[in-house]
């Protein structure tokens, strides 16, 4: 508990105040003379602080009596607030008051009672709390922002789940996932301890209406009076998440600043579910509010693909169908995953990386240059792009499994999930026509590699297709190579000349290898994206017609296997990937020059 507090001493003729101006001055009726004693706790609710005082009257010769505390006005704000233990009042005086915390986000105020910061205060409540996301990314993320300086002073963080928790519970459980990557770990303990002692918990339990509506009354009473910002991410089921949005924007939106709302992939469970949850989204809250979240298009190389593009001259009269050849995208993981467990409902790895992060890969590869780098003119671009490519048929998909997806034989083919998505994208405009796009999506796969591979055309009537012995010489086509895993590098393959005698030429590599480059420390994409959030830079996260394009791109693969008639390829763990694959490269004339 924390030291004895300060009281201010006030009669009906004057007041005597040694209190600390944080303090804000509580009128009670009837009055009552407040003297310090270690005796009574008089706290403000939810603040965290304690401080023990002892109320009797002024004199004690005069009959008291005892009253549990109700509500009390707060001078000069129009708000209330309460005691929660026993007060021993005087019902023969007129007047007294006391002081007590102010909420977390309100400053102090000057000596003639006006507020000396009166910004907005920002809070962010974490649905799902006590959830693997939350706990091992989430949390983290947002400590490593405060950490960083990238959060608000007047920051608070909400942990809302229906685990019957306390507030030092989840304290306890996120301290060990922190950790201060940032400045050497400077004032690292500090730091951390000042994030944890701005977490709060509230167990909402199986009403959300109801929950809700504590959150938002939680929320209030440590915004204070000020204006005040919210962001809520909902790391909730599928199947919650429909009617968890829609208590929250009944019941827990602020009305004194703006309401954000971040949605974990994946975007519904198909065309039919992601219609369904666009609607009531967009019955409770504006397209504007609205962050559904793809942790892998916070990676430092799709924050690139528009720099690249759009601000080296070099690249950008080559970026169209007359000089770039094709296109690959490739994704791939070692380790299995349970797709068919975390989405049972869902279409694997085409719900979980081909419809948001390949997509949106694509689209900001072949996009037109948008009018300003706001969001909302980026998006404009994309979806032109994911309404331009063509539905994909069968002729142009190859959908794999691999065994270790669900630890189970290969024979139980009606419950199998695609863990392998291979297709030829074609797009439908002037800038790409002819251009195949290769994708190459996987988990259980020979290695982990996450890369974007441009193909230009051959050189027309290359002088240097002989040697000086008049031999042919094996010229590579010139590439650019954007790779993110492993170890982020940009590299351009081209030819060079050997030196000595004679004109022998090897393809070499341009590079830039980040690590090398720049001394700096990774930063998470959850950290990435989340700073995105609070500034409104909403141009990685995807807009509703966004995912209605990318689905129905998706429809006619995902008709087959609603109807069994797909056919998944098998593969071994720690393979390339399904045999067959390699005839859909072929077949539209290019071989895939990875080596997974």
């Amino acid at each position: 508990m924390a030291s004895l507090s300060p009281v201010s001493l006030s009669t009906s003729s004057s007041e005597t105040s040694i209190v600390p101006s944080i303090y804000r001055k509580l009128s009670v009726l009837p009055t009552v003379v407040v003297r310090s004693f270690p005796s009574h706790t008089i706290k403000k609710s939810r603040t965290q602080i304690d401080y023990v005082a002892y109320v009797q009257p002024h004199d004690v010769n005069r009959p008291r009596s005892s009253i549990r505390s109700t509500s009390f006005n707060v001078e000069g704000t129009g708000s209330t607030t309460s005691l929660d233990e026993e007060v021993i009042i005087d019902t023969s005086l007129t007047e007294a008051s006391i002081k007590l915390p102010l909420p977390l986000f309100e400053t102090q105020s000057s000596s003639s009672g006006a507020p000396t910061d009166d910004s907005a205060s920002l809070s962010i409540a974490v649905i799902g709390a006590t959830g693997v996301l939350a706990r091992k990314k989430i949390f983290p993320a947002l400590f490593a922002l405060y950490y960083s300086g990238q959060l608000p002073e007047k920051i608070g963080i909400f942990g809302y789940s229906r685990k019957k928790l306390t507030e030092e519970d989840l304290r306890a459980i996120i301290a060990p996932t922190l950790s201060c990557r940032i400045d050497h770990q400077e004032n690292c303990e500090e730091k951390m301890d000042a994030f944890l002692k701005r977490i709060f918990y509230l167990y909402g339990g199986y009403d959300n209406q109801e929950g809700m509506s504590k959150l938002n009354t939680l929320m209030e009473e440590v915004e204070g009076k000020f204006g005040a910002n919210r962001i809520f991410y909902l790391s909730v089921p599928q199947e919650a998440l429909i009617d968890v949005a829609s208590s929250l924007s009944e019941k827990a939106q602020t009305q004194r600043g703006w309401n954000r709302v971040i949605i974990e992939k994946p975007f519904g469970l198909g065309s039919f579910s992601s219609h369904q949850l666009t609607t009531s989204l967009l019955s409770n809250f504006e397209e504007k509010q609205l962050y559904r979240i793809d942790h892998l298009l916070g990676r430092n190389t799709i924050e690139n693909l528009a720099v690249l593009r759009f601000s080296n001259l070099v690249f950008m009269p080559l970026w169209n169908r007359s000089y770039i050849h094709n296109i690959q995208v490739t994704f791939s993981e070692e380790l299995g995953m349970q797709t068919s467990a975390r989405y049972p409902k869902g279409y694997g790895i085409l719900g979980d990386v081909v419809h948001s992060h390949i997509f949106q890969t694509v689209a900001l590869l072949a996009m037109e240059p948008p009018v300003t780098l706001d969001g909302e003119d980026v998006r404009h671009e994309k979806v032109k792009v994911l309404k331009s490519i063509r539905k994909l048929g069968s002729s142009d998909v190859i959908l794999g499994h691999s065994e270790a997806d669900s630890g189970s034989n290969f024979k139980d083919m009606e419950n199998l999930m695609p863990t392998y998505f291979g297709a030829v994208l074609h797009i439908d405009n002037a800038r790409w026509d002819g251009v195949p796009f290769l994708i190459k999506a996987g988990r259980g796969l020979k290695k982990n590699r996450v890369e974007i591979r441009i193909q230009f055309r051959r050189v027309p009537g290359n002088i240097y297709h002989k040697d000086g012995g008049g031999h042919m010489q094996d010229l590579v086509t010139n590439e650019l190579i954007l790779r993110d895993v492993p170890d982020e590098a940009i590299l351009i393959r081209i030819n060079n000349k050997i030196p000595g005698l004679g004109m022998n030429l090897e393809a070499s590599e341009l590079n830039l290898l980040y690590k090398d480059k720049y001394n700096v420390d990774v930063t998470d994409s959850y950290e990435q994206l989340l700073h995105d959030v609070i500034d409104g830079d909403n141009h990685l996260f995807m807009r509703s017609d966004e995912v209605e394009a990318a689905w129905n791109i998706l429809s006619p693969v995902l008709s087959e296997l609603d109807n069994n008639n797909a056919t998944l390829e098998h593969y071994e763990f720690g393979s390339k990937g399904p045999d067959k694959a390699g005839n859909l490269w072929a077949k539209h004339g290019v071989k895939w020059l990875d080596d997974l």
